[in-house]
């Protein structure tokens, strides 16, 4: 590959303590190398390409932790807002069509991504049965490297496995299962929760809560998993969805969730949805408890959260917990999906629009910005919307402005309801991100989370993935369309034009197992199933470009 050389860029490489040095930053075979000095004659050895960075703002590519780009869900969602179409694509020799929107094609969600300058991305919410389904859909998107997270906090064996007291063969089938679906991490969406709602249209309110047939509680469900995923040293922690999504006064179950954990690591994901102070039955009493939440956070290194920054305008609640979409409908109104998986988990979509008039979409804005302006420490926060959740990823621009711009958010914050200052915090706050806390939140930080070793940084031997941005007094604009973007050492945006793709890796894991317990599984699996076992799993040949990324059993 080609020998590329950054030149004079204004480097943000805070995993290296790089914070706006201007440096030369070289590539090859899509890797950061050193720079390589003299030829054998004595020569300065010449790049290939160099790109003049003078006065460029250089990071390391973007990495979104949680965001849902993949699957059965995303279809549905799409048929759901057909007008919700965005920007559209063209065939034009080796790009392919594609529509922009809310939930984008899968060629055009590769390219928004690269817009904006992001090279890799994970989809939070997979059923073990859907994986294949999503890998296929991930070859069809270009350019960022790419893993999924499988959904096991419902899923009926491992349930059993664990009412019986079967922790060793709990160990083995999660060992199993994220290797059959060539997944990167463990998710868990609302303990137990779904499966209540897949019985009886139930809810699940308290983490102590029994779940009818399997005599388990969410409590024990997540502490089971947390445990189990820290043994098989996934890279990644649990990736943990709360019970109680959206509900006021879920902030004491989230609480109670954290300290459950008893020490084991887990990611909250999309945490601002569960941050909430009030009564559940008066939406009156609705207001933030992030202070109480982030020093919880912040005095425990177990824990590291992401957001779930809800903006103004239209969006699509997606999500695994059934029972939060049925709510959503009853509670807002308007089209509402609902799906259950066998034995596995459950999906509901329902089309949202949030409102500056509305009190309660109001503080949800502001309960997002809080957790990034309150966390100390922001190597244990990533930006996300919980795409399309919140808001659609193309909303990352906006959410930087409103990080750095103090005079951005309190201009926001006089155009929605005046009772928000006596339920949070915000318009006390006068903190404003630095570029370097941008490139933690937007890329360090979701990699270290994520046991990626080789992203989220511009040292030796760090994947060869590169983001520059033009200041500009209009920090929206800086980041909402990059000069350059390199991928995988190759040119991808050049000169603000979109020139080149790549089919991107697929990131997963192969945690051991013992293949002895695999029997009992298959037994299991064809006495409920709708197929056989031996066609569930996803054949390793299938993943083209895939990267094994190792765990660590001795952490």
């Amino acid at each position: 590959m080609p020998l590329l050389k950054i030149s004079n860029g204004c480097i943000y490489d805070p995993a290296n303590g790089v914070d706006g040095e201007v440096r030369d930053l070289w590539i090859q075979d899509g890797t950061v190398i050193a720079s390589p000095g003299l030829s054998a004659r004595g020569d300065s050895i010449r790049a290939d390409r160099v790109i003049d960075a003078t006065g460029l703002v250089v990071m390391p590519g973007g990495v979104d932790i949680h965001c849902h780009i993949a699957g059965s869900k995303v279809n549905a969602a799409r048929k759901m807002s057909p007008g919700e179409k965005g920007k559209r694509f063209k065939v034009s020799g080796e790009f392919r069509s594609g529509t922009g929107g809310l939930v984008p094609s899968t060629f055009a969600t590769g390219y928004l991504y690269a817009g904006l300058g992001y090279t890799t991305a994970f989809d939070a919410a997979v059923p073990p049965l859907s994986a294949l389904h999503v890998h296929d859909e991930f070859a069809d998107t270009p350019i960022l490297d790419k893993g999924f997270f499988v959904m096991l906090g419902n899923n009926q064996y491992l349930l059993n496995q664990l009412s019986k007291g079967n922790a060793e063969q709990a160990r083995h089938f999660i060992g199993w299962i994220v290797n059959a679906a060539k997944a990167y991490g463990v998710k868990i969406v609302n303990p137990g929760g779904v499966e209540v709602w897949k019985q009886s249209a139930g809810a699940v309110r308290s983490i102590d809560d029994s779940i009818p047939g399997f005599n388990v509680t969410p409590r024990s469900i997540l502490r089971e998993i947390a445990r189990t995923v820290d043994e098989l040293g996934l890279p990644h922690s649990i990736h943990l969805h709360c019970t109680n999504l959206g509900v006021p006064g879920n902030a004491s179950t989230t609480l109670e969730t954290m300290q459950a954990l008893d020490g084991s690591r887990a990611h909250l994901a999309h945490i601002q949805f569960h941050s909430y102070g009030g009564d559940a039955d008066d939406q009156s009493t609705f207001c933030s408890r992030v202070p109480e939440l982030v020093e919880y956070v912040t005095s425990h290194q177990n824990l590291t959260v992401d957001v779930g920054q809800v903006l103004f305008g239209p969006a699509t609640a997606m999500t695994g917990d059934s029972a939060l979409g049925y709510y959503l409908h009853r509670t807002m109104g308007g089209k509402w999906f609902s799906s259950d998986t066998e034995m596995e988990s459950g999906c509901g979509i329902v089309p949202i629009v949030y409102k500056r008039k509305s009190l309660v979409h109001a503080l949800q804005w502001v309960v997002g910005l809080e957790w990034y302006l309150l966390m100390p420490d922001p190597w244990r926060i990533a930006m996300s919307t919980d795409h399309p959740n919140g808001a659609a990823f193309l909303a990352y621009p906006q959410i930087i402005a409103l990080l750095m711009d103090r005079n951005r958010r309190d201009e926001v914050l006089q155009t929605l309801p005046p009772e928000l200052k006596n339920r949070s915090t915000l318009q006390d706050i006068k903190r404003e991100y630095t570029l370097s806390e941008i490139a933690i939140i937007t890329r360090a930080a979701p990699a270290r989370i994520l046991g990626l070793k080789k992203k989220g940084h511009l040292g030796v031997g760090a994947d060869g993935d590169v983001t520059l941005y033009q200041p500009q007094p209009d920090i929206q604009a800086m980041f909402e369309l990059p000069r350059y973007l390199v991928s995988a050492g190759e040119v991808i945006l050049d000169d603000g034009e979109l020139v080149r793709q790549h089919s991107g890796r697929i990131l997963h894991c192969s945690p051991e197992f013992d293949a002895g317990a695999v029997p009992q599984i298959a037994s299991w699996f064809n006495d409920h199933y709708s197929l056989r076992f031996d066609n569930y799993g996803v054949d390793p040949e299938f993943i083209v470009s895939g990267v094994d990324v190792a765990c660590d059993t001795k952490s």
